[in-house]
């Protein structure tokens, strides 16, 4: 399967717009794209899956290896991948968009801004493609789509302004239904906020799809890597309150996953060890409260059932949460932790821990995880409390210390990739 990256001059530029648009147009065209998302990222790919009808790929080198990173994008299915990028084109301190695109040597169309300007586009163009030295990647910059362009003598100016080897490949009108509403994390999730059809059908049109597809290539071939044989069952907490799960879940486990939702009420399934990912339990706390599935984790906490809580899932599995209002509400009590909502993010970067102590989720002094944080609570823990992690890179839950245990139970601010092999200990029979 060939790709092209779209990558954005900074954050905030429209790179969920142009990637939605680039998708739809490849559609139109009668091709069939996979989306994917570089970098960890939750939010973005719940965009892609309305547009392409399959789940979207996450594509980090550091969470999961350059091999991990290939076999996760061959796991795709269509004939064109569209990799959305992750802040600017060479922004990050553990993964950028330009190195995605150099693991999987991938051209990259670049997202300009171009709401005041035309021959300054060609400029900005130009400088990105030859910054790639200076940043110390082998990647191609290709093409550009103009975000915030009127079409005639504005696009045209951009089209002429360009170098010989940049080709112009869209624009994305200026228009208030191409905005896709934020929160706390990000953007609201797809299924909260899709685009507006008919707007989106419009920038699709200013896209030169064939001209996107002439320019994918195809990456490099990944080292074939088995899951770990395993008859074990997962059940995964899905719903609007857990959201935030990886496809490549589901490349691990197989079909060994049985859904449910807490805040339906759903029994958990019986299943060899619970997932709770990270979602948005705060914006469903009182709900969560009153949830007989929540005294059901804490039942099966207390009998040894191994149990995984990432970010919100750790503050379900918690005494209590307190939200921005001020109210407070009981969680499942399963961690001996206390968990407050805060107006501005606690912390966001990608994380490195280290095994301190035999868990369900790592062996002591064998295991080391890496994944990537981004919450806006903080965790107040008991004096006696005990952690399964040391943190090496990040914040974790105290500064020092990740992986909150209680029982067989785990929990931790971390998210993981599961092409790293973070859930290789629950999937050991």
């Amino acid at each position: 399967m060939k790709g092209v990256v779209l990558g954005g001059t900074s954050s905030g530029v429209g790179k969920t717009v142009a990637a939605l648009a680039t998708m739809q147009a490849l559609v139109d065209a009668g091709h069939d794209p996979q989306p994917a998302k570089a970098g960890p990222d939750f939010i973005d790919p719940s965009h892609h899956t309305a547009i392409a009808g399959k789940p979207s790929r996450s594509l980090d080198p550091w969470l999961a290896g350059k091999e991990g990173t290939r076999r996760t994008y061959h796991r795709g299915e269509g004939d064109i991948c569209v990799v959305e990028g992750m802040m600017g084109l060479y922004d990050g301190t553990k993964v950028s968009t330009a190195r995605v695109a150099e693991v999987l040597n991938l051209p990259v169309v670049l997202v300009v801004d171009a709401k005041a300007g035309m021959q300054s586009v060609g400029a900005t163009a130009l400088g990105f493609q030859q910054y790639a030295d200076k940043a110390g990647v082998d990647i191609d910059v290709v093409g550009v789509v103009a975000q915030r362009a009127h079409g005639g003598r504005h696009a045209d100016g951009i089209r002429a302004a360009l170098p010989d080897d940049i080709a112009y490949l869209g624009r994305i009108p200026p228009t208030p239904d191409l905005e896709i509403p934020d929160r706390h994390l990000g953007l609201e999730m797809g299924s909260e906020s899709p685009l507006d059809t008919d707007a989106l059908a419009e920038a699709a049109g200013t896209i030169d799809a064939e001209a996107v597809a002439d320019r994918a290539r195809e990456p490099p071939a990944a080292t074939p890597a088995e899951p770990p044989a395993s008859t074990r069952r997962l059940a995964v907490a899905s719903d609007a309150a857990f959201c935030f799960r990886y496809p490549a879940l589901r490349d691990r486990f197989g079909g060994r996953i049985d859904p449910f939702s807490p805040l339906a009420g759903d029994p958990v399934p019986d299943a060899d060890a619970v997932y709770l990912p990270g979602g948005y339990p705060e914006l469903h706390a009182e709900t969560l409260s009153d949830s007989s599935t929540l005294d059901e984790i804490a039942a099966l906490a207390a009998d040894g059932r191994p149990i995984y809580g990432e970010c919100g899932g750790l503050m379900a599995l918690s005494q209590s949460l307190t939200i921005v209002e001020g109210d407070t509400f009981d969680m499942a009590g399963v961690l001996p932790a206390t968990v407050e909502m805060h107006e501005r993010y606690q912390a966001l970067d990608h994380v490195e821990l280290a095994a301190s102590r035999d868990s369900p989720v790592a062996l002591a002094g064998r295991r080391r995880r890496r994944g990537h944080e981004f919450h806006y609570s903080s965790a107040t823990v008991d004096g006696d409390a005990t952690f399964a992690f040391d943190v090496e890179r990040g914040e974790g839950i105290d500064g020092d210390r990740d992986g909150l245990t209680e029982y067989s139970t785990v929990g931790t601010y971390c998210h993981v990739h599961p092409a790293s092999g973070a859930f290789d200990e629950l999937l050991t029979d």
